[in-house]
């Protein structure tokens, strides 16, 4: 018998929560259901849920501040926002948060599932790439328990940082990892300080990599680096 998948769920709307509560129920999930914004970051309990599907606009405490409080707490915890509006700032806001997904008011049950299953599956092959050990980047070869970057005739010992950050751009090869991801991970706050400490590893880290000239960190402006190999 498969686990339950646990959802947290925080909806000021009480019809519109009991039907989507019963609905994620019918489909095999296991639903808490908070209803006040102000309740919300008493009740959720980091590494016990699966997925958080937070309303924006709520008593008390908005979706956006919740979310944000939950990644503080629990940073690869997927999030997806309801939201009766349809502002361009409120998405990017939500998605700068680190949402995975956006759904307006109102919508298809059966495809808020169906992202919710896609969403989940791809927050399971994430964890089973981050007990990837062994990185081929082109000519070089990254170690990461070793912390160690072989090339030919060459070996470059990286730092603890260094291989925490190279590790991360890794795993997000060909897509842009956001700054603010590395950042509260690696150093714990996102501050201009600690943001200029990263532009330093960076650029350390594009050292270590022209033994390759086909790999290039790429700074994003505005939302991160990417890490790409060129054929």
């Amino acid at each position: 018998m498969s686990v339950k998948k646990k959802v947290f769920m925080v909806e000021d709307d009480q019809n519109f929560g009991t039907v989507m509560k019963s609905y994620l129920e019918i489909n095999g999930f296991e639903v808490t259901w908070v209803k006040d914004g102000a309740n919300a970051l008493k009740t959720f309990v980091p590494a016990h849920f699966d997925i958080c599907i937070l309303d924006v606009m709520l008593p008390h405490v908005d979706g956006f501040t919740i979310g944000k409080e939950i990644k503080n707490k629990e940073e690869d915890i997927p999030l997806i926002f309801l939201t009766a509006k349809t502002l361009k700032d409120d998405v990017l806001q939500g998605f700068g948060i680190g949402a995975d997904d956006y759904v307006t008011k109102p919508f298809d049950s059966e495809i808020l599932i169906a992202k919710i299953n896609a969403i989940l599956n791809r927050s399971a092959n994430k964890d089973d790439e981050s007990i990837q050990n062994i990185f081929t980047l082109g000519r070089i070869e990254f170690n990461v328990e070793m912390r160690t970057l072989t090339s030919p005739g060459k070996v470059e010992q990286l730092s603890p940082k260094e291989a925490e950050l190279l590790r991360m751009l890794c795993l997000d090869m060909n897509r842009v990892m956001p700054r603010e991801k590395a950042l509260n991970k690696i150093w714990g706050e996102n501050s201009y300080f600690t943001t200029r400490s990263m532009d330093v590893y960076i650029t350390k880290l594009r050292k270590y990599l022209r033994a390759d000239p086909r790999i290039e960190i790429v700074n994003i402006h505005g939302s991160g680096y990417l890490l790409k190999l060129e054929e």
